[in-house]
């Protein structure tokens, strides 16, 4: 079983950054294709982006592609989510989710974290 867990969200103003981290537990983080999706209110949860094994490819959804960048740190089993130039609309609760494959698709992923909350003020 794989246990994740979010940490790192909190209240910014539009123009800001956060580091939202996500912590592996359970089983090798190296074996897993790590995505990062969000869910505003109201909304489908939505994918932001994913990162390969070795973290040689990476994938961003178009709204947040040159903001946002998603990196791994295999040895300490965490991956990271750097937000910069935030916008209100980037108000979301989001998930690291892992899973086996590439996808975009959230059904495709196998297991999730709780969530942290992320809100950005105009």
């Amino acid at each position: 079983q794989v246990q994740l867990v979010e940490s790192g969200g909190g209240l910014v103003q539009a123009g800001g950054s956060l580091r939202l981290s996500c912590a592996v537990s359970g089983r090798t983080l190296s074996t897993y294709t790590m995505g990062w999706f969000r869910q505003a209110p109201g909304k489908e949860r939505e994918f932001v982006g994913a990162i390969s094994v070795s973290g040689a490819l990476r994938d961003y959804a178009d709204s947040v592609k040159c903001r946002f960048t998603i990196s791994r740190d295999n040895a300490k089993n965490t991956v990271y989510l750097q937000m910069n130039s935030l916008k209100p609309e980037d108000t979301a609760v989001y998930y690291c989710a892992a899973n086996r494959g590439w996808y975009r698709d959230q059904y495709k992923y196998d297991y999730w974290g709780q969530g942290t909350q992320v809100t950005v003020s105009s």
